[in-house]
């Protein structure tokens, strides 16, 4: 008699939820972290104490990898004495950036009704997009270095959130948007206002190297239903600087993802810088504008999404 024949059913993948990363800088590269209420795990080396496959890099995990075997490895490494060694803690951890290798940055100019005021500039009809590159990418903790000052002096600070791209998008409606977002996080869209404003284009003082510092953490887009209604603030050396809620957005984060999804393919991993709130120097009287130099230490913090520290040299 033969066998009766096995139907076979694809196992579903499970996405990122209810989880908060990080990518690690070590000597061997950067990896894959997972914060939890006892530090950070460092799943490359979890994986290698448990023998478990998972994904170690960030951007598998916002491409769609199968988070099921991580959320076990995790429970794991917190439960089991051996996971004792994969266990950072974040005062002695080294962070890269949070998404290291976006195939785009953009980045939203004058997005705060305030800010605009400030500035003296109308409020724009549609999003002012501009762009970043990859060398402006850097980390938590990093010491980034300033231009000299032949080539620039007019520094200048710009808590921004930032949207991860988490699925490909083409001409996607606003009210499905944010569907399509994997994750917040932390960003500072540093510029060099006297490079900046040469041109129409903004471009020149936006590019420096590390001007684009991302994290520690990025979140899951499920713990945050609402992106815009988030404190953002800014402290220079401690001194509160910007205090203000996303709410004061021209363009929601739904409106953003969908206007650039008009003129461009939108992919997993790409981030967005939002714009920012008043209280930038440039916003300041002409007479009272004290621009940051090297020494400063520069603080974003974002609600829910952390703190990000970086220090001018």
């Amino acid at each position: 008699m033969a066998k009766a024949a096995t139907k076979k059913v694809a196992s579903k993948t499970v996405r990122a939820r209810n989880m908060t990363f990080c990518t690690l800088a070590g000597s061997e590269g950067a990896t894959l972290g997972v914060k939890t209420d006892r530090g950070i795990v460092d799943v490359a080396k979890a994986a290698a104490i448990f023998r478990a496959k998972v994904p170690t890099d960030i951007h598998a995990v916002i491409e769609g990898a199968d988070c099921a075997p991580l959320g076990k490895l995790i429970e794991k490494t917190l439960s089991d004495p051996r996971g004792k060694d994969a266990i950072v803690a974040e005062s002695r951890a080294r962070f890269a950036p949070v998404v290291p290798r976006p195939e785009k940055i953009l980045c939203v100019g004058l997005n705060y009704r305030k800010h605009a005021e400030e500035a003296g500039m109308a409020i724009p009809p549609v999003p002012i997009l501009f762009s970043k590159f990859a060398n402006a990418l850097s980390g938590h903790g990093s010491k980034i270095k300033l231009l000299p000052k032949e080539a620039a002096k007019q520094f200048d600070y710009e808590v921004e959130l930032v949207i991860v791209m988490g699925r490909k998008a083409v001409n996607v409606a606003e009210k499905d948007a944010l569907k399509y977002v994997f994750g917040y996080c932390n960003g500072n869209d540093l510029s060099a206002r006297d490079l900046q404003m040469r041109t129409s284009q903004w471009m020149l003082g936006k590019i420096q190297d590390g001007f684009a510092p991302i994290g520690p953490w990025l979140v899951t887009a499920d713990q945050i239903p609402n992106p815009n209604a988030l404190q953002v603030e800014t402290r220079v050396n401690g001194k509160l600087r910007q205090s203000e809620n996303t709410a004061d957005m021209i363009y929601h984060c739904a409106h953003i993802v969908s206007y650039c999804s008009r003129y461009l393919t939108l992919k997993p991993g790409d981030i967005i810088f939002t714009g920012t709130p008043s209280g930038v120097i440039l916003g300041y009287p002409e007479k009272k504008r004290v621009w940051l130099k090297a020494g400063d230490k520069v603080t974003t913090t974002i609600e829910k999404l952390g703190t990000l520290e970086v220090t001018l040299v």
